[in-house]
């Protein structure tokens, strides 16, 4: 299966440039690769060379690697047994410690953190079982300490340590403020870590575990060589800290900057705001493509707070352009050039203005009215993203359908599946509601919900989606979809793998839609969440179809849209659908028809904002960017990438 990353355009020219400047502003070394994928098998390949040369010189020793829990290190395990399996790497003689564990915590829970250190690693390589070294989560309270101190003893002096860093700046469970010098401990779950953690217990932070089993910092700065790694969207924030800021304990990974071999190892996503990514140009020679350009006129703006017209020649020598000035000056000529970019960004007819000029306008006047396929991952993305532009694509006249990837099931809480089964009851329909409370109540927790519940949920949200496109006018019969794509429908937060049973039901209906525009999420927040996995579907489906023949597809374009939380970067931007107030609230009033989601989501994410506050605070920040490059004032705006 292949994995989607955004287009690259221009940047840093990394060729021949001298390693101490291409790592200037980076206090911990970091390499930058295109994916997760990518980035395992190099770290897969370090740790076989140090095995490796490790049997050379130490034969009688065994090599210590440690390894952490959590999601960050799975394409790793996944690496490693295949290197295994090709006979490129044997663990006899080599000892596995895991950092951490829930405490306490026994051996048969399903959410146990090492059960998928053994269920993708461990238990399919030939590793012996007395080198396994794992925090036991079922030592008795006044043992642990001693326990404790014990593992630390055998935990000193690592020969690799490979670590997971945490959005909050997490190593194992090393929270914010943990000591620098601190050992193997139990410690208390924060909060805000026991509601990352819920995941894996059907959203229920009141069964996650209050406390974990973790090795301490000073612990970690024992071992000779330390790689760090983090993937997706969702760390770009923190790896910015950890990798350019000063050392912090509110970010223990931070610590790791005082330690002599160290590494951070992300993919490209997770990489996004370090400085030789956000200005390359104050690091070396870039490739000036013309949407590095627009970028760095951007950065430009928001560094000296005027709007593109205003900057001056001196704005631009001062803050390292001087080399854009000479490639595309004078700077005046600049600054018109993307000024009139970014206006022709913006349109009020997102399927195209029949009978006009389109040849400065992004999407083109024909054919008029346009077949239009929008992919919305779970039911009330299509909405909370786009729903603006949704809705005036269906008022401008075109065929619009919507097809909503899953079932969006998981995210129903038992609360409303009752209220809803009360309603039913009260109406004369059927009494079940004492038999789905008996449903609910026998659920454990981290198990798969049952099936009979699940298809209750299912049920809420597929009628909650009708009323939402039902309210603007679409034909909730004949231009709504449910593909219910197989991968999702595994009962739990963790899902299975995505097969050609799923890229056949898309192909199944582009083919029948036979779309002029597609429309589908680009963020790719979570390198294992249903929207990066809905999205890598979608365009290999579109693949596969033009492979077998479907050449009409060469005029269709693809157009991508963000989630909830992040809106594309303005340099990025290749069309800009400004909203009215009324038509604000009209897309607020279709985010509303999805009730269920309303004030009591099981997965909310750490932003206690209601997906509507979310949805309009970001696009009118978009229009307030926008306003102050120097574009009209507008209420909102939603905008989109152009996926060439």
């Amino acid at each position: 299966m292949k994995h989607f990353s955004l287009p690259k355009d221009g940047g840093l020219i990394e060729e021949n440039l001298p390693k101490g400047i291409l790592h200037s502003h980076e206090k911990i070394t970091t390499e930058i690769f295109v994916d997760s994928t990518a980035g395992s098998e190099r770290i897969a390949e370090i740790i076989i060379k140090a095995i490796d040369d490790h049997r050379k010189s130490s034969p009688n020793r065994p090599f210590k690697l440690g390894l952490s829990t959590g999601t960050s290190p799975v394409s790793l395990f996944r690496w490693l047994v295949i290197k295994h399996n090709e006979g490129a790497l044997s663990f006899d003689g080599v000892e596995v410690f895991s950092i951490d564990e829930y405490y306490p915590c026994g051996e048969e829970v399903a959410q146990r953190r090492n059960n998928r250190l053994y269920k993708e690693f461990l238990d399919k390589v030939d590793i012996r079982p007395e080198n396994i070294h794992v925090p036991d989560g079922t030592v008795p309270q006044e043992k642990v300490s001693e326990y404790c101190a014990e593992f630390d003893r055998i935990a000193q002096g690592l020969d690799l340590l490979v670590l997971g860093v945490g959005e909050g700046g997490q190593i194992g469970f090393n929270e914010s403020g943990a000591p620098e010098k601190s050992r193997t401990r139990t410690v208390p779950l924060s909060y805000q870590s026991r509601k990352r953690q819920a995941r894996n217990f059907n959203g229920d932070v009141t069964v996650t575990p209050k406390s974990a089993i973790t090795i301490g910092v000073g612990t970690i700065m024992s071992a000779k060589r330390i790689i760090l790694m983090a993937w997706g969207e969702k760390k770009a924030d923190v790896v910015k800290s950890v990798v350019e800021g000063r050392v912090d304990p509110s970010y223990p990974a931070s610590f790791l900057q005082r330690h002599d071999n160290v590494s951070f190892f992300t993919d490209e996503i997770s990489a996004s705001s370090l400085t030789r990514v956000v200005a390359p140009w104050t690091v070396g020679p870039c490739d000036w493509t013309p949407k590095l350009v627009r970028k760095a006129v951007v950065w430009l703006c928001e560094k000296v707070h005027k709007p593109i017209l205003k900057l001056t020649q001196k704005d631009y020598l001062e803050n390292s352009l001087g080399e854009l000035l000479e490639l595309f000056g004078p700077f005046d000529k600049i600054n018109i050039d993307i000024f009139n970019e970014f206006q022709h960004t913006i349109t009020g007819w997102p399927g195209g203005k029949p009978n006009a000029d389109d040849s400065t306008r992004p999407v083109k006047s024909t054919p008029f009215p346009k077949k239009v396929l929008i992919f919305s991952p779970h039911p009330d993305d299509d909405v909370i993203s786009m729903g603006g532009t949704f809705i005036r694509l269906v008022h401008q006249g075109h065929d619009v359908h919507v097809a909503y990837e899953t079932s969006g099931d998981l995210a129903v809480h038992d609360d409303v599946v009752l209220q809803h089964m009360d309603a039913a009851r009260q109406l004369g329909f059927g009494d079940r509601f004492d038999e789905v409370k008996g449903i609910i109540s026998s659920k454990t927790p981290g198990e798969p919900e049952p099936k009979e519940l699940l298809a209750i949920k299912a049920a809420i949200r597929r009628s909650e989606a009708r009323g939402a496109v039902r309210s603007f006018g679409l034909n909730d019969n004949t231009n709504v979809h449910f593909l219910n794509l197989p991968f999702y429908e595994s009962g739990g937060v963790t899902k299975l793998p995505r097969t050609q049973v799923d890229l056949d039901i898309i192909k199944d209906l582009i083919a029948k839609v036979r779309p002029d525009q597609i429309y589908m999420a680009g963020d790719l927040a979570d390198p294992h969440g249903t929207h990066r996995v809905c999205t890598e579907a979608a365009l290999e489906a579109i693949e596969q179809l033009k492979e077998e023949g479907h050449d009409w597809l060469d005029n269709t374009t693809v157009w991508l849209y963000r989630g909830a939380w992040m809106e594309w970067e303005l340099w990025r931007v290749d069309m800009a659908v400004p909203l009215s107030p009324d038509e604000l609230i009209e897309k607020r009033h279709a985010i509303f028809r999805h009730l269920s989601q309303k004030d009591i989501v099981p997965f909310p994410g750490d932003d206690p904002r209601e997906f509507w506050q979310r949805a309009e605070e970001r696009t009118q920040n978009t229009a307030k960017l926008y306003d102050e490059l120097g574009m009209a004032e507008y209420q909102a705006i939603e905008v989109f990438l152009k996926l060439k």
